[in-house]
């Protein structure tokens, strides 16, 4: 059944939007919902599981300390919202998910984070280190210097950036609707309910053009964009209904849903990725020693190879060659070839005597490198 996916996820993103959130009237968080959403983030991680929170409701909370009018908000004024509300409801998370000994660490984003390579992996090690220290990342575009040029638009398609990039097993878009419709179910009866979504077609996204939601930037469009994300890379989407005490655990339980489901893992998706998608900027030759240790599953450290080819940034897609230049992997190089060329054929313990700082211990690591045969 579908609503497993949630239960067996070893991570999981869940994404609210303002309304669900705020009183936008009075630009106050909705407390009580909060504290019901703490216990069902609380059960989910007892259980083991990393938890993600994609939040909107900055801009809500913050324009009413400020006295900004209601309406739209230019820019500059958005910012200054979102720099005043992002601490009052960072404060309230910090305060109901504290309740249960749940520290959360916030992580602000831009567009530009999710599409630059470097960026991409200095923020993605960012959440696997805030996850691995037992913290709930809660993450918002980060409003305050992002312009109407590079701007996510909406937290659905940010919240699918941010499963991509933590490689999640589910996103979780609590909404003001239960789903995907055929239509518009407050205008026509006969509208269906779609229970599951395996490939977002062009008869998918028709769908969308009549049934938006009440609140957002974006309705049910953003939603199938936010899918369409996913899928790529792996992860499975819900869209349920948030409105009311413990969404999750509803979720858990059968409640009215969409589901989009994957064909491919997230580790799959990434792994395809890397090995078509990136063209390699340089490469890196391997001795005799390496070549065994990365055929067995292990990461690429500095110690194993000879030789570094090509210029190419931190980030950037390198081939891994033997002596003989037969590509033996692809990957994501952890330094540039620079700091690459200093480090090779050295400890690991080495690096930072050698290079002035401490980086990664791999030069590249096994989750982000695909062998060729």
């Amino acid at each position: 059944m579908s609503v497993e996916l949630l239960k067996n996820a070893t991570r999981v993103v869940i994404k609210i939007g303002s309304a669900l959130l705020v009183d936008e009237a009075h630009g106050t968080v909705h407390r009580k919902w909060l504290e019901a959403l703490a216990q069902d983030i609380k059960r989910m991680k007892d259980r083991g599981q990393d938890v993600i929170i994609v939040s909107s409701g900055a801009i809500a909370v913050g324009r009413r300390y400020l006295g900004l009018s209601e309406g739209h908000l230019k820019l500059d004024d958005k910012q200054a919202a979102a720099a005043t509300g992002q601490i009052r409801l960072a404060h309230a998370y910090q305060e109901v998910l504290g309740h249960y000994d749940i520290t959360v660490s916030q992580m602000l984003v831009t567009l530009q984070d999710t599409e630059n390579r470097r960026r991409y992996l200095n923020a993605r090690s960012t959440l696997d280190a805030i996850l691995r220290l037992g913290a709930v990342p809660l993450i918002n575009e980060n409003d305050t210097v992002a312009t109407d040029e590079i701007r996510f638009g909406d937290n659905d398609r940010l919240g699918a950036r941010v499963a991509a990039m933590a490689s999640a097993d589910v996103l979780v878009l609590l909404s003001d609707i239960d789903g995907l419709y055929t239509a518009n179910p407050s205008e026509d009866e006969n509208a269906e309910h779609i229970a599951e979504v395996e490939t977002v077609t062009a008869d998918i996204e028709s769908m969308a053009g009549g049934v938006k939601s009440n609140v957002g930037s974006g309705g049910m469009v953003t939603k199938l964009a936010a899918a369409k994300i996913c899928l790529q890379n792996g992860c499975a989407m819900a869209i349920t209904l948030g409105e009311g005490d413990h969404p999750l655990q509803r979720l858990e339980d059968g409640a009215r849903s969409t589901w989009f489901k994957p064909s491919l893992t997230p580790a799959r998706a990434r792994k395809r990725w890397i090995a078509g998608s990136l063209k390699p900027m340089g490469k890196l030759v391997l001795d005799d020693g390496a070549l065994t240790a990365l055929k067995s599953g292990k990461s690429l450290l500095p110690i194993g190879v000879t030789a570094v080819e090509g210029a190419f940034d931190k980030g950037d897609a390198v081939e891994i060659v033997d002596t003989h230049g037969v590509e033996l992997a692809r990957g994501l190089s952890s330094y540039t070839s620079d700091d690459a060329q200093k480090i090779i054929g050295k400890r690991s313990g080495e690096i930072e005597d050698i290079l002035g700082y401490r980086g990664r211990d791999e030069l590249v690591h096994r989750d982000n490198m695909v062998l060729s045969t």
